[in-house]
């Protein structure tokens, strides 16, 4: 048993277990020291995954590869950017309690467990931990019913998401003998390995799987929840999450029900497409920023959906390389609205953006350039994401996903483009308050990466070339 190879989640658990005694034996209040804490055991861990050997460990039960060091990094920088963007924003809130980053850092480690799960066990368990400290923080603001209206939501969508989720493992458990994803691998390679009760155990697998990154028909819950958490919290929960979800899709889906593609891959491009169409028709009509990005977020992860029906090398290096991509300008969108804040008072409208141009360009201009990516617009990093995407639905000869998906762009250009039209050209709605350091220093760094990705995308590419090479074997 090679307990090293999960060192970094051992020194989260045990670094959030820390920070859990420091903040009740402190007698002052000791947010702001947790948070750095927090934030320094998150950079610790970066650095444990680099150092991480690869192998398994735990009777097979957890693996680390390129796959899951790349999914890792990602989850840890958008956790750690997110943790950021909450510091000012829970002061002002009245909501800066220790408690915060300790169920922050739980999380994290549900995550990575998620990441590194090479056992259908092992993805309950990570998915499980991950999902009940994530519901907590949804529901932080006690003092707003908007807060804790949204956290129930997401804990009574997400339990019956969790059933579905065992019900489809109980099935394919079953009907094969195993929750190993190398056993089931062997086993369902074989003629006649998949009978009809395991294919529907794995559709109920993607059923629950699917729910996490908020995609058709399971997206119910976003708009609400996006709207109703604290924003940092938004932030957090439309980024590493996702990541994190998504990975294990990736890795589900290729690894132990890999050969099963062909009875997988409609499905997928369904929701795939209802994901990309509603992402692009339900947020025309929206006023609130907030809920506008829930829809944003449903129809990106309806292209990343496209790279795993495409099902090549190709293909998951490109959702891969669109993930990164949108962990960072999402991120920097959020700072954006964070910063919203008008006499004291958070601000989410969209018409609350009128003539920021003039009121503060350079927030503006940071906010104007997000917009732009998301909307796929070159040099911006946005465009090579979508372009990654769609070229391995091409290669793939799935037409169809592709025209979709570039129509659908187009659609959602719209309601992007908009935003960046208030902004310059409606009549000033009043100056915002002056941003804190910490709230600038992440919308002008992840602005930075936004716009200059097209400079450096060789390591990005190489390692998600690297990360999907280890999934498809």
């Amino acid at each position: 048993m090679n307990w090293s190879l999960a060192l970094p989640e051992i020194v989260l658990s045990i670094a959030a277990m820390a920070i859990l005694i420091f903040g009740v034996l402190m007698r002052r209040d000791s947010s702001f020291a947790c948070n750095m804490l927090a934030l320094g055991a998150l950079l610790l861990a970066a650095f444990l995954v680099l150092a991480a050997p690869t192998g398994s460990a735990y009777g097979g039960l957890f693996v680390v590869d390129a796959f899951s060091r790349f999914a890792k990094l990602l989850v840890l920088a958008g956790s750690a950017l997110a943790l950021m963007l909450s510091l000012d924003y829970n002061r002002h809130e009245g909501m800066a309690r220790f408690e915060f980053p300790v169920l922050i850092l739980f999380v994290v480690v549900g995550m990575m467990v998620m990441v590194s799960a090479a056992n259908l066990m092992t993805l309950y368990l990570g998915l499980e931990l991950h999902s009940l400290a994530l519901y907590v923080v949804t529901a932080f603001n006690r003092d707003s019913l908007r807060s804790s209206e949204a956290g129930l939501k997401y804990f009574v969508l997400g339990a019956l998401a969790s059933g579905l989720l065992l019900y489809g493992i109980s099935l394919v458990y079953g009907f094969s003998g195993s929750t190993s994803f190398s056993a089931l691998a062997g086993a369902l390679g074989a003629p006649q390995g998949a009978s009809i009760g395991l294919v529907v155990g794995v559709v109920f697998v993607i059923a629950g799987l699917v729910f996490k990154v908020s995609a058709v028909p399971f997206h119910m819950w976003t708009p609400d929840v996006y709207e109703g958490a604290p924003t940092p919290v938004t932030a957090f929960l439309s980024t590493a999450p996702k990541v994190a979800a998504m990975a294990l899709i990736l890795r589900t889906m290729a690894t132990p029900f890999g050969h099963l593609a062909d009875n997988w891959r409609l499905l997928i491009e369904l929701i795939s497409i209802a994901s990309m169409i509603l992402g692009a028709v339900a947020a025309i009509g929206q006023t609130n920023i907030k809920r506008l990005m829930a829809y944003s977020s449903i129809g990106h992860m309806g292209y990343v959906l496209v790279g795993l029906a495409a099902g090549s090398a190709i293909g998951l290096r490109g959702v891969l390389i669109y993930l990164v991509v949108y962990v960072f300008m999402n991120l920097g969108t959020f700072a954006c609205i964070i910063a919203m804040r008008r006499q004291g008072k958070q601000v989410e409208q969209i018409a609350d953006l009128a003539g920021l141009g003039r009121t503060d360009p350079g927030l503006a201009l940071v906010l104007a350039i997000f917009m732009f990516s998301m909307a796929g617009i070159p040099p911006l990093s946005g465009f090579f994401g979508k372009l990654y995407i769609f070229l391995a639905a091409v290669q793939a000869g799935m037409w169809v996903l592709a025209v979709i998906g570039v129509l659908t762009s187009v659609v959602g250009a719209y309601y992007y483009i908009r935003i960046v039209k208030v902004m310059y050209i409606d009549e000033p709605a009043g100056a915002f308050d002056p941003r804190p350091a910490m709230l600038s220093l992440v919308a002008a760094g992840t602005g930075l990466f936004t716009t200059f990705f097209f400079l450096f995308p060789g390591p990005f590419v190489g390692a998600a070339q690297a990360a999907a090479q280890v999934l498809l074997g």
